[in-house]
Parts: C-alpha cells; structure tokens; sequence
C-alpha cells in the first residue's frame, strides 16, 4: 500500500479515537468519518508497513447504520466521533467493546463473560445530556469573536453556538457574551501572541433545579465593561451564578487557580437522586447527570449495603459516589486527590445531614497503604479490613500498590467504576488472580455520541463465607 493509493474498502470496526477500521487484502486501513458496515472509497494519506490512514472520499454503499447527523459541523468537531452511527448501534459497539478488552486484555473466557455481563444501560433521548460545557474564543479573518469547539486534534475553533449534545440554554448566553465583545470590543485570547482578554466561557446546568451558572476565563486580573454583561446575563431563567476566573498563564490548562463571584452565589445546586450537591465552577461533576443517577444507582445495587458495612470510596470527587452508599452502610471513607474537592465532599454531606461519611485528601494509592499499615502499628495482632471498597479512578485505572492493599484488606465485594475498560480489565486481571472473581459486568452510556463508555464491574471475594451467588 503506498501514499495517495485509492482503494475500495468494507468497514468492519471502529478504532479508539472513532475512526472507520477495514482491511484491504489483510492491510489495515483507519478511515475518519466511516461507519460499521460502509463501503467507501478512501484515499491512502500515511502508508505504514501493516496499516495506514486514509482519507473519506466517497461512500459507495451506506452502512444500515449510518444516520443523518443532527449537528451540521459533526465531522469537523473533536467532540462527537460516531454521531452518524445510530444510537443502537453505538450501544452495540460499546457493549462489545467492553467484552472485547476483558477478554483480550483480562484474559477472561467467553464463557464468563456471557454469563456475568448485563446488557448496557444507554439513554432514552441521546443528545441535550450535558450539564457542563467550556467554550473557548478565538477571532475570524474579519476580526469578529467566535466561539465554539476545537476542531478534532487541533485548536481551530469551529464557530458554532449550539451543540447538540449541551443545554440549549448555552447558544442564548453565548451570543449575549459575543455581542458584549463587540458592542466593548473586548478582544479574544491569542494563544500564540499571549494577548487578548476572553479565553473561554464555562457553562453549567442543573437538570433538576434549573439553575444556571456563568464564568468567564480571562486573560486579565478584571473584567472590563463587565457590569453591562451582568445586566444582560441576569435576565435568563435560572441565572444563580456568574463569575470570572483569571488565568493569564501560557498554558493549555482552561481555569485559572481561583475564581471571583460578580454577582449571585459562588455555586449552583443540583441532585442526583435525592442527595443535593453544591457545584462551584472547579468542582468536578459528572457531565451526564440522567446516566450518573443509573451509574451511581447500579453501584449501589452492586454494593448490596445492609447497614453494618464498612466501605471505602477511592477517588471520591466530590462525595458523588459517598454520598450514596452512606445512605445504606454504617462507615464511608472517601479519598481524593484535589484538596478543593473534599472541601465540596464535606460541604455536600452537611448539606444532607450525612454523618457517617469521612473524606481524606491526597492520592488513593498513598492514603490507603498508609492508612493499612498505621493500623497495624496502632493495634498489634489486628488488620484494616472493610467490607466493601468502591474504586472509580481516571482513565489510567489503579496503581498495582493500590491494588494490592484493597486485596490485603480482605473485602467481600469490590465495586469497580471504570472510564476505560482497557486499564478496568488489566486491574480486574490483577484482582482476579489475587482471590476475587467477577459477578457483574455493566455498562453505562455516559457520553453518547463518542466512543466512550462507563463501566461497572462488581467482584466477590473467593473462599468467603459471605460468597455471592448470581
């Protein structure tokens, strides 16, 4: 296969990063833009020894698959990848994306795996789902602010006020700001030059409450004109917050360090089931609130609380998980890394009158062994143990010392909350060798419209007298 070859190919899979896979006489092709079961015609752009990328020029026989897209810049835009595939195909993708991971990467046979996955859980309506979106500016050949979304792999910002997976309350405080800008001729952040005021606009949602709050990223220690936009914001329904968070660092990083309230309160609030959350505009809140409650809730289920359990939550955010299962164990132990987010995980238990439940700052794989082993020191002869550990850590998954203390504590359930079955199937190798065996497998669709997925995995302690049965 060489550069610039014109080939016919079938697409049979879809890669990491959303793009069409086929195969041309046992080479591999990646085509951005193709769905399962396309024929298309694609032009060879990098040609490596056993595969290469090529390029879209032509669908020759649509996939049953392939939809209409609802947003007319999806194939331009970073942020949905598979938008023209159908929502039942999505599912269908991630289901056996998950499977697929475990088996190769887990080393989990077929057989366990039929029998312990349940079917994903996707979403009735799978688009208007986000509670959080963080637009930058950027200026166009005529000097005009825009904003939008990076175009995929770059910063070329696609100018675009209403995306179809945000509220549509985002298009309305946008083209307020976008106007501000040009009535005061506030000026758009350079990312190359380092000048200009306006770097982004975070926008969050409440689903439940309704509650709208505004802040604005910028390259300066204030604001200019910055009343005349509060008057203008303040009119929509639900307005409750708007700030500014300076950041005049070079740097990729959106939030400055802080932030500063012009006007209402510093937060919104918002539920997940009937546990109500103080989200301020560093607060890490899961994006999908309708699929968290299902994510959380299956946790929970998973858990099987009775009210005698102690448990811990290993990187707890903001108390989202902790929250939950406090409402059904005696003890909950969270752990986060980010100081400000146990600060929101205390608040948010006061706020619900929940008192059994402690947070810890600092690295799960740090504060558990030292906790594990302090305790031995403190009580000669006894061991940490807990009933139920919850685990829910970033894409990289869990440090194998994390992983080896969870073990040394002897839990009879680990409930595994995962963003990424491939690191979830390398811990769940590791855990399944030291004494555990998966019962439940599930995902949840989180971020439809993308290749990404939520998981939950429940595992039961092996030679356990408390030894689940399906």
């Amino acid at each position: 296969m060489q550069k610039n070859d014109i080939v016919t190919v079938t697409i049979d899979d879809i890669g990491v990063s959303g793009e069409g896979i086929g195969k041309v006489n046992g080479y591999t092709l990646f085509i951005k833009d193709a769905v399962i079961g396309d024929v298309v015609e694609a032009k060879v752009m990098k040609a490596k020894k056993s595969y290469g990328y090529a390029r879209l020029m032509n669908i020759i026989t649509p996939s049953p698959d392939r939809v209409k897209a609802k947003c007319q810049f999806a194939r331009k835009c970073g942020g949905c990848q598979v938008q023209e595939m159908s929502y039942e195909k999505q599912l269908e993708f991630k289901n056996r994306k998950i499977e697929g991971n475990l088996e190769r990467i887990g080393g989990f046979s077929t057989e366990l795996l039929e029998e312990v996955m349940e079917p994903i859980i996707g979403m009735d309506e799978p688009f208007y789902y986000r509670n959080k979106a963080q637009f930058p500016f950027g200026t166009d050949k005529e000097g005009n602010p825009v904003t939008g979304f990076y175009a995929g792999r770059t910063h070329d910002i696609i100018a675009n006020t209403e995306c179809a997976l945000g509220v549509p309350v985002n298009r309305e405080i946008l083209e307020i700001i976008l106007a501000f800008m040009r009535e005061y001729r506030i000026s758009s952040y350079d990312e190359k030059s380092g000048k200009g005021i306006m770097r982004h606009a975070l926008i969050r949602f409440g689903f439940t409450t309704k509650e709208v709050m505004v802040c604005l990223v910028i390259n300066a220690k204030k604001l200019p004109h910055g009343e005349e936009l509060i008057e203008e914001l303040v009119k929509i329904d639900g307005m409750t917050s708007i700030s500014i968070s300076s950041n005049m660092k070079n740097t990729n990083v959106i939030m400055g360090d802080s932030y500063e309230v012009l006007w209402g309160q510093g937060y919104i609030t918002d539920y997940i089931g009937n546990i109500k959350y103080q989200i301020s505009p560093l607060s890490f809140y899961q994006v999908n609130p309708v699929q968290t409650e299902k994510l959380y809730g299956l946790a929970l289920e998973y858990a099987g609380l009775k009210g005698y359990e102690t448990v811990w939550d290993l990187y707890c955010g903001i108390g989202t998980i902790s929250l939950f299962l406090a409402q059904g164990a005696k003890r909950v132990y969270g752990v986060e890394i980010v100081p400000q987010a146990i600060d929101d995980a205390r608040n948010n238990a006061r706020i619900n009158g929940i008192e059994n439940a402690e947070f810890y700052v600092g690295k799960a794989e740090d504060v558990l062994p030292e906790y594990y082993n302090r305790y031995g020191q403190e009580h000669p002869g006894e061991k940490a143990c807990a009933d139920v550990i919850v685990v829910d850590p970033p894409r990289k998954g869990c440090e194998e010392s994390l992983l080896k203390t969870m073990v040394e504590m002897e839990p009879e359930k680990i409930v595994y909350v995962s963003c990424d079955s491939a690191t979830l199937a390398r811990d769940l190798k590791y855990l399944c060798a030291a004494g555990y065996e998966i019962r439940k497998v599930r995902g949840v669709d989180q971020f439809p419209m993308s290749v990404h997925t939520e998981t939950a995995c429940l595992l039961s302690k092996l030679h356990s007298n408390k030894h689940i049965e399906a």
